[in-house]
């Protein structure tokens, strides 16, 4: 099945937190928190300023992103757990510098 979001909503695959700490300690599953940085599947159109001109939107498919805790709504399409939110939720998006600086 495929999925189109609408006007300025952004559907996300959350990325899951690391299973160890830096020191090397393992984290249980139970006291793990869920992770707020995800992967972007599918954008919308984007949204309409008050003329009705089309806004577009700043993210792409397959950019990493930060958003809230608490952000979008979670949704199950094709037994895949996904986030479906507005762009206004999410907080940034998440570049590899180490990958620019060698290009340059």
């Amino acid at each position: 099945m495929e999925f189109r979001p609408l006007h300025d909503r952004v559907v996300v695959k959350r990325i899951d937190a690391e299973e160890k700490t830096a020191g090397g300690i393992i984290i249980p599953d139970t006291a793990k928190e869920k992770p707020s940085q995800g992967e972007v599947i599918a954008v919308g159109p984007g949204g309409r300023d008050e003329a009705g001109k089309l806004i577009p939107i700043d993210l792409k498919v397959g950019d990493r992103v930060l958003f809230g805790k608490w952000s979008g709504t979670e949704v199950k399409i094709d037994g895949q757990e996904l986030l479906i939110m507005k762009e206004s939720d999410i907080l940034g998006v998440l570049t590899d510098a180490s990958a620019k600086k060698k290009a340059a």
